[in-house]
């Protein structure tokens, strides 16, 4: 919450395992995205990044930086035990030495000077994030602020109700602005299946085999996997786009589903959550059997509506 009030950057990497409490500390699980996603008391939102192989994680785990400096927030990256304890087989991890990271809206001391009046918390640009600066850079201008209390566009305390609301509109919008830099979801869609499968993280391990078995009973489905929160708007468009999507929730209170119905509002009858939360990664079996048993009340909502 003060990193995400004072707008100071940091980044986190959840490899979540089963809890609550100490849980089983060895056994995988995805229940944390609640918590994570609204973190802290108050009105506060964080980002999220859900790789799904372990080359995402290596390169969600560069990135995360970059987009913390240019958001000026938190990021958390939101692995879970079977991708982060588990050898698994991957593609070769490359490193470019000659990667130059975005730091974001830092000013120099040369800007600092031609600047007239700056304010560490003003919107400058209208999309939310401000200009900030380094501890010493400029002897006579922009000293160095951050305020986790109430604070105004100059950093300056303050419970004026209405500079706190313009304070957390510009969070909001800052919110926004960052779907700009979060990856993009996975999806394959063959426009003519009714059916869809959406899910996060290690999930995507069991994926082509249940297409595999599906494909085996003639019954296709589309596949997305989600990659940020916040949801690009390609997320609630594939939604919308079939008549049911199963949601695969690797936790009991079907987190991922109740995350896309509060931020993308999303008709909640258009989603079916598919629960596995015994601690080991859920199987193909699982998902293909929740699919098949569902097949009887589909068609029969089919014909009522016919």
């Amino acid at each position: 919450g003060l990193a995400y009030f004072s707008e100071v950057p940091v980044v986190l990497f959840n490899i979540q395992r089963v809890g609550p409490s100490t849980g089983m500390p060895t056994r995988t699980q995805q229940g944390d995205l609640l918590s994570c996603a609204y973190a802290s008391h108050g009105d506060t939102k964080h980002i999220l990044l859900f790789p799904a192989t372990p080359k995402e994680c290596f390169e969600y785990a560069a990135d995360s930086f970059d987009i913390a400096d240019r958001l000026q927030t938190p990021v958390i990256v939101m692995s879970d035990l079977e991708l982060g304890m588990n050898e698994q087989i991957c593609d070769q991890l490359v490193w470019d030495d000659k990667r130059v990271y975005d730091r974001g809206k830092v000013l120099t001391s040369d800007q600092l000077e031609e600047i007239e009046d700056y304010g560490r918390y003003q919107d400058v640009d209208a999309d939310g994030i401000p200009y900030r600066t380094y501890p010493g850079t400029n002897a006579n201008k922009g000293s160095y602020f951050t305020r986790g209390s109430s604070h105004d566009a100059n950093a300056a305390y303050t419970e004026d109700g209405n500079v706190y609301a313009e304070v957390m509109d510009r969070l909001a919008r800052k919110f926004k602005t960052a779907l700009t830099y979060l990856p993009e979801p996975e999806i394959s869609d063959m426009k003519k299946e009714k059916l869809g499968i959406v899910f996060i993280g290690s999930t995507n391990i069991v994926i082509q085999e249940v297409l595999d078995d599906l494909g085996k009973k003639d019954l296709s489905l589309d596949t997305m996997c989600i990659k940020a929160f916040p949801f690009h708007k390609s997320v609630k468009t594939f939604i919308d786009n079939h008549d049911l999507v199963y949601v695969i929730d690797q936790n009991r209170d079907a987190q991922l589903k109740s995350l896309l119905k509060l931020e993308s509002n999303i008709n909640e009858e258009k989603m079916l959550s598919i629960k596995n939360y015994n601690g080991v990664l859920i199987t193909a079996e699982v998902i293909k059997q929740a699919i098949l048993d569902s097949m009887p009340n589909l068609l029969k909502t089919s014909e009522a509506s016919a």
